[in-house]
């Protein structure tokens, strides 16, 4: 029999809250994170919408001397890690605990704005290059600097793939838990692309909403008929993934099982998935393969849907392929609405949203959902308002869809120790 993985450990900062209640509480009620970008250097751009963290000090996290050495992203990785590794209450200072505990948080963008002002520096001369420029620019060093603050000697892995990272993380802790490879994996994704040339570069590739710059918390619009374009978001969440007997032997909090994970390519495009959904769909098939269930168990998929006008239609045709008539029984939300797309650190964040629902029994909703797109006109996309989950057993898929055609599904649900 394989293992089986729980969730014992969830912490976030992100654009709705910078802890997991906040985060949840402004999820659950229709809130938004979205605010006007204001800076003169965006002036000029045709996105003006951005999902920032709000009041922030990192040196209260932090201390200065670190900071200097690490990305954006990496010390949001560490302010997150902290927060779930103390609500696991797993801090181990023995040698046996440390070696069973790996780290798989990853990236999609590098630090751009540290790279451009690198090379104008070099143009002074080399001695204006700092010594801490590659550190901060690989995007494996969030993981890296977790395992070495608190000593973890398990698998240190680093998943970079665009905005499914944060799914192909903890897909990867999870089969690196059901494989013994480790008992605990803390895992997850950052990201901190909110600057100019990040913006300027997808408005390049007319991903990003333009319409929405003067009532910005209407910008992102999953599922909508007017929506035209992602609103860039910023965060990372850490999930502590654990062999389920381990956990039940230290009396743990568990939030949810881990049932299943799938993966698939498009082959397509490089920055639009098949027309068809068939990347998606095997996606999904093979993650309730993988978990071992029917169809007609699955009754809420979190859904990837970032508020552009082909990828949401295509997510709703695929999930129509996979489930049938079962479709007209689901609920599909996404919370992109509230928090925007936090691109590598989108599907971990929309993960423990998803776990939340399925441990609180409800599903939150799709904001900004004011006219259903076609596709969705007969299907339950929880317009506006959180639904009660009425199931006893609670089972969902989050999807995560990436540029170049790369897609993760994991598949989850409420624990039950008779399970």
């Amino acid at each position: 029999m394989r293992r089986r993985v729980v969730v014992t450990g969830l912490g976030l900062i992100s654009p709705v809250g910078n802890n997991v209640i906040t985060s949840w509480e402004t999820i659950i009620s229709g809130g938004s994170g979205l605010t006007q970008l204001k800076d003169e250097d965006y002036s000029k751009l045709p996105c003006k919408v951005a999902a920032v963290i709000p009041n922030l000090n990192i040196s209260d996290y932090i201390n200065k001397n670190e900071i200097r050495t690490m990305s954006l992203a990496s010390a949001y990785a560490l302010i997150a890690s902290k927060e779930a590794l103390n609500d696991a209450n797993w801090l181990p200072t023995d040698d046996v605990g440390k070696e069973k505990t790996g780290v798989c948080v990853g990236m999609g963008m590098v630090d751009l704005v540290n790279i451009s002002e690198t090379a104008e520096a070099l143009k002074k001369g080399y001695n204006r290059v700092s010594p801490y420029f590659v550190p901060r620019i690989l995007p494996n060093m969030a993981a890296g600097l977790i395992s070495i603050k608190y000593g973890f000697k398990g698998p240190n892995h680093s998943v970079s793939t665009a905005c499914a990272t944060g799914a192909h993380a903890i897909g990867d802790a999870f089969k690196f838990i059901q494989n013994g490879y480790a008992d605990v994996m803390v895992c997850g994704g950052a990201e901190a692309a909110i600057n100019p040339i990040s913006i300027a570069g997808f408005c390049r590739c007319r991903a990003l909403s333009t319409s929405f710059n003067d009532r910005p918390t209407k910008a992102s619009r999953p599922f909508d008929k007017d929506r035209d374009g992602f609103v860039m978001g910023e965060g990372s969440a850490i999930l502590i993934l654990e062999e389920r007997t381990h956990a039940i032997k230290r009396s743990a909090k568990i939030y949810a099982e881990i049932l299943g994970y799938g993966l698939s390519g498009d082959g397509s495009h490089l920055t639009a998935p098949s027309e068809d959904g068939r990347g998606a769909a095997l996606a999904m098939t093979r993650a309730i393969n993988d978990a071992s269930i029917k169809k007609s168990d699955i009754t809420y998929i979190n859904a990837h849907a970032t508020s552009t006008p082909m990828g949401d239609d295509i997510e709703l045709r695929a999930i129509k392929t996979v489930f049938g008539e079962h479709s007209k029984h689901l609920a599909i939300s996404s919370t992109k609405g509230a928090h925007g797309h936090l691109l590598g650190a989108a599907g971990n964040l929309e993960t423990i949203f998803t776990i939340l629902a399925c441990n609180n029994s409800l599903i939150p909703p799709t904001i900004n959902l004011e006219n259903i797109c076609d596709a969705g006109k007969d299907l339950n996309c929880v317009p506006n308002v959180k639904q009660n989950w009425k199931q006893t057993n609670r089972i969902a898929l989050k999807n995560s869809f990436g540029f170049g055609g790369t897609n993760a599904t994991l598949c989850v649900c409420n624990f039950s120790e008779d399970s």
